[in-house]
């Protein structure tokens, strides 16, 4: 069957679902739970959103709401996607069922099976309303099938057809390799030779390294080869890194990865750049006093100051010993919507002031510091009180308009004439026009910011699933600009864990 046969039960059921609904029905309710050894689930993501369009193209989703019974729905990303592609209720039941199971397997304490999965429900309940607000809805009935997302990895054909309407940039998989998926997975469940199946889950490691795990960028051995090949300077074991790190690059699909240098004619290195003038180019990420400690803070200042590079403060100010000196002070100063730890000295010690209109790895959200780590020398850096959380509005309560961020440009310009002024934006899909704008608003630096990286400031659920890869909105920033004409106003900049040469090419 494959994925025709995937394809055909879905036509399948959206006829029944009209059926159902011209008898009378007012509620839909989209079931896997009683798959077996012989009907294999079908993705509930996938179900939800081809009944939902099925019956907008009917001209029937009015007339009845869709309730999705779910087993593979357990995170808040999961719910989300469901409520956004049409469902009006979800059941996570099988989610559900594993708390309770915890409990009652002792493996975790202090809490009744029907607490358990209470908690359960509230905290993505909570998950959902964070996704909501940070893309400025304000009720679940707005948000049900507004599909406020990007797709990255389906093919034109699949979007077209089960997710119409959704925003793609890319290509990727078909309906076929979603039925290939989900007949893995029914195997591993019912596995040929009968036995009962496989007893013990997998250990994922989607969000943390596992040995047996899902694979990621960096793991034990590229970490291991980073820190010795650094602490003895010793090259070859450098380029170990570097190889595996670009081999992982290409296996696992980063957007870098599926790109290959053109064939060229080399030329003598002598003729290149010096190392020394192109690591002045480099800067660090922003990552501020806070999520971080000051031991690390002050090392990569350190750092960048001896190459001639540049650190970044982060959004939680520069304690005032470092301001002045040359040493350990960061050269970029970085100014968010929360605006702590900027006062004029913090302005007018600046090589480059950055405005953080967003970040790649948490957009629509500000940074949050929870109350017990702010220390009371991290609260003198930020100008706040010890022992109280600190959360960054997500919009600049003073910027509605590019108008008004202009007038922060010029602003900032007068406080610091000498230092260049950056934006920092998200890369996604428009931000090519928003960076013409910051151009024409006579900013020096447009940064583009993707979706890896992260700090502890971050939820997990924004490091996963918000934001978008720098390739692609550095590439349409570049094109953006040239269209425009306005390229040779502003330097172009991204972030998002370069990690090599290569990624840096």
């Amino acid at each position: 069957s494959g994925g025709a046969g995937l394809a055909a039960r879905l036509d399948e059921i959206c006829a029944e679902v009209s059926q159902a609904v011209a008898d009378g029905a007012r509620i839909i309710m989209l079931s896997d739970r009683h798959s077996n050894t012989e009907l294999a689930p079908i993705p509930s993501l996938l179900l939800t959103a081809a009944v939902h369009h099925h019956m907008v193209r009917e001209r029937i989703r009015t007339q009845a709401s869709i309730v999705v019974e779910s087993g593979d729905a357990r995170e808040v990303h999961h719910i989300a996607l469901l409520i956004g592609f049409g469902a009006t209720v979800v059941n996570p039941y099988l989610a559900l069922e594993t708390a309770e199971d915890l409990v009652h397997r002792g493996i975790v304490n202090d809490v009744e099976p029907a607490k358990a999965s209470a908690n359960l429900v509230k905290a993505l309940g909570k998950g959902v309303l964070k996704v909501m607000s940070k893309m400025g809805v304000s009720t679940v009935s707005s948000y049900t099938g507004a599909q406020l997302f990007e797709c990255l990895g389906l093919s034109t054909d699949l979007i077209d057809r089960w997710f119409t309407g959704t925003r793609s940039r890319l290509g990727g998989i078909g309906i076929e390799e979603i039925a290939a998926a989900s007949s893995y997975w029914h195997r591993t469940a019912y596995p040929v030779s009968g036995n009962g199946g496989q007893r013990e889950l997998e250990v994922g490691g989607e969000y943390q390294w596992r040995r047996q795990g899902s694979e990621h960028l960096f793991d034990p051995h590229t970490v291991f080869r980073l820190q010795h090949s650094t602490r003895t300077a010793d090259y070859e074991l450098f380029q170990e890194y570097t190889g595996r790190v670009n081999d992982q690059s290409e296996r696992l699909m980063t957007l870098r990865g599926l790109l290959e240098f053109a064939d060229v004619t080399p030329i003598d290195i002598n003729e290149v750049e010096s190392v020394s003038e192109i690591v002045k180019r480099f800067s660090t990420g922003a990552m501020s006093y806070g999520s971080i400690s000051q031991e690390a803070h002050e090392v990569l200042a350190i750092a960048m100051n001896r190459l001639g590079a540049r650190s970044n403060t982060g959004e939680g100010g520069e304690d005032v010993e470092r301001l002045r000196d040359p040493e350990r002070r960061s050269s970029i100063k970085q100014v968010a919507s929360g605006r702590f730890g900027v006062p004029s000295d913090y302005l007018t010690n600046a090589d480059d002031i950055q405005i953080k209109m967003a970040q790649g790895a948490k957009p629509g959200e500000g940074g949050q510091l929870p109350g017990s780590k702010v220390y009371p020398w991290i609260a003198q850096t930020r100008h706040s009180t010890p022992g109280v959380g600190l959360i960054s509005p997500p919009p600049h309560h003073d910027i509605y308009s590019i108008e008004d961020l202009k007038q922060l440009i010029h602003d900032l310009k007068n406080s610091n004439p000498v230092a260049r002024i950056h934006v920092k934006l998200v890369a996604q899909e428009g931000v090519g026009t928003v960076a013409a704008g910051v151009a024409k608003a006579k900013a020096d630096v447009v940064l583009i910011s993707g979706h890896d990286g992260g700090t502890g400031a971050a939820p997990l659920t924004s490091l996963k699933h918000a934001g978008g890869p720098w390739e692609l909105g550095l590439a349409e920033t570049q094109q953006t600009l040239l269209l425009n004409g306005l390229r040779d106003r502003v330097v172009v900049q991204c972030d998002g864990q370069l990690k090599t040469g290569r990624d840096v090419l």
